[in-house]
């Protein structure tokens, strides 16, 4: 995590920790089952796992998923008593930094389940695929195991998750229809705890309650119920500092390749945030900024470093100005809309040279 010295960066992250607590705590009251683990993969969404784990860990949450044993290892020693799972599986030759720092693996073949019964009584999740057809044991490998339950001995079992497909579509059939493909795995496998939704899951109702919950976007602010008022507080901020303002013509144009042309006299404010930050070039003429919650809009080819705003409406904007790209007044799930991705990417895309601010907690 770098420091964040204000003259030194052309843009900063702003990250409200007591948020993402607030957000937690939500989602442990919703969620119709047992507790609610935190997922700090992909470095905490972009945001950092450190804080986030910390902060999570300080407010009562005793279990939390990472993607890669990296990440697991990353963070270890500041939960040394939680439940630190890794959704990736378990690569061979890794069996010895799982025992040894007590990361448990979710073990998705035969394979993984073989290889870590080797390594004599340990802790493990056991992932079914019960639609996304990523990991997870599929229709086959199930039935094996359903019939041998043997190649489950020396397994220490805290869980039995799958991963659900459309949770943030309520209505998709298919999500009922994964409710019943693993309630029809667990009948026929050894008795151990379940793990169903995510952050979407969570607002499925009680049929989807288990005794795990694993939400990972709503904890950061992204909408787990798309079309419906965000119930999630907001998490972050996005800041792109003003390095130069300059007046232009009625005629001249603005970035690469000339792709917008003032149509009257401009004043165009230059930001230290680019496609390099993860402020992504399809943005380009079709996004905005806010400058005391008022619009500003961005004009031109969003650049490796570099992005250009119309701000003749804003006289009072200078050099060392702050506008804010991600906000309250423009959030993660916005940008997406525009860019044609998902909140998750916006975050996910943050690159590690913008300097990360923790507020709270």
């Amino acid at each position: 995590m770098r420091n964040f010295t204000p003259n030194a960066a052309g843009g900063a992250i702003h990250v409200d920790l007591d948020a993402i607590v607030a957000n937690w705590r939500l989602l442990y009251a919703r969620h119709p089952g047992g507790p609610v683990a935190g997922v700090v993969k992909g470095d905490g969404y972009g945001l950092g796992a450190g804080p986030i784990t910390a902060a999570l860990y300080a407010a009562g949450c005793r279990h939390f998923f990472v993607a890669l044993l990296d990440e697991a290892l990353a963070i270890r020693d500041s939960i040394p008593d939680a439940m630190l799972a890794v959704l990736g599986g378990l690569l061979p030759g890794s069996e010895p930094e799982y025992l040894a720092r007590g990361i448990v693996p979710v073990l998705g073949s035969l394979g993984e389940i073989d290889a870590w019964a080797k390594t004599g009584t340990a802790s493990a999740i056991l992932h079914i695929d019960t639609g996304m057809s990523r990991l997870g044991l599929d229709a086959r490998e199930l039935a094996i195991l359903q019939h041998d339950h043997s190649r489950l001995r020396g397994i220490d079992l805290r869980y039995i998750m799958t991963h659900l497909v459309s949770a943030e579509a309520a209505h998709d059939p298919l999500n009922h229809a994964q409710r019943r493909r693993f309630a029809e795995a667990c009948a026929s496998l050894p008795t151990a705890a379940t793990s169903i939704a995510n952050s979407s899951g969570i607002f499925l109702g009680e049929n989807f309650g288990s005794d795990l919950a694993r939400p990972g976007a709503a904890l950061y602010g992204i909408n787990p119920t798309p079309g419906q008022r965000n119930p999630m507080r907001p998490v972050v901020r996005l800041m792109g500092r003003v390095l130069a303002v300059r007046d232009i013509p009625s005629g001249a144009t603005a970035g690469y390749n000339a792709t917008w042309t003032a149509t009257r006299p401009s004043r165009i404010a230059t930001v230290g945030v680019g496609y390099a930050d993860g402020w992504h070039r399809v943005l380009s003429n079709n996004a905005k900024a806010f400058f005391d919650g008022t619009p500003v809009p961005l004009v031109g080819r969003v650049s490796m470093d570099l992005t250009t705003f119309d701000i003749t409406d804003h006289p009072t904007i200078a050099p060392g100005a702050w506008l804010e790209l991600l906000g309250p007044h423009q959030t993660p799930d916005d940008v997406a809309a525009v860019a044609g991705t998902n909140g998750y990417e916006i975050l996910t895309s943050l690159a590690l040279r913008l300097p990360r601010v923790y507020h709270g907690a």
